[in-house]
């Protein structure tokens, strides 16, 4: 098995951009539409705002993952974009990337990093509640949408 390695990328590099229309595709799939509407700018995964990550296997960019500001007091980030290909899948990459996009976060003054996901993403929900997130309360473009699930997790 090839070594994860992560690497920061800017979200609108042509790497990162080739990863994230294959997640909005497969969330299409999930649950319709363009797969999600939040409103998501590239300069927001700018340090120290945010950052973003692309993971690669053999030299193949095969996940991403990136964290962006929430809120206003400055200690929470928000988790968008993470995605592994499928041929990359039961590999470690989303735990990979996940723990590199929280060491970014805390790196950066983060205290708690949250996340929106929909209850037809099985395999996140469980990630994310094996390595310690806990749901909250909603919140987000999705919070009032029947399905979303918000986690958190302090750092």
């Amino acid at each position: 098995m090839s070594e994860i390695e992560i690497r920061p990328a800017r979200f609108d590099a042509p790497e990162a951009q080739a990863l994230i229309r294959a997640a909005l595709a497969d969330l299409g799939r999930r649950y319709g539409g363009s797969g999600d509407e939040t409103p998501v700018d590239a300069a927001e995964f700018v340090p120290p705002h945010g950052a973003f990550l692309v993971a690669y296997l053999a030299g193949e960019p095969v996940g991403c993952g990136g964290w962006r500001s929430h809120g206003d007091a400055g200690e929470t980030a928000e988790l968008k974009r993470m995605y592994t290909s499928p041929q990359a899948r039961g590999r470690g990459v989303a735990r990979a990337v996940l723990a590199a996009v929280e060491r970014s976060a805390r790196e950066h003054g983060r205290k708690q990093l949250v996340l929106e996901c929909g209850d037809k993403q099985p395999e996140a929900i469980a990630m994310y509640s094996t390595v310690g997130y806990e749901r909250i309360p909603n919140f987000g473009f999705y919070r009032d949408h029947p399905g979303c699930l918000s986690f958190g997790r302090t750092l």
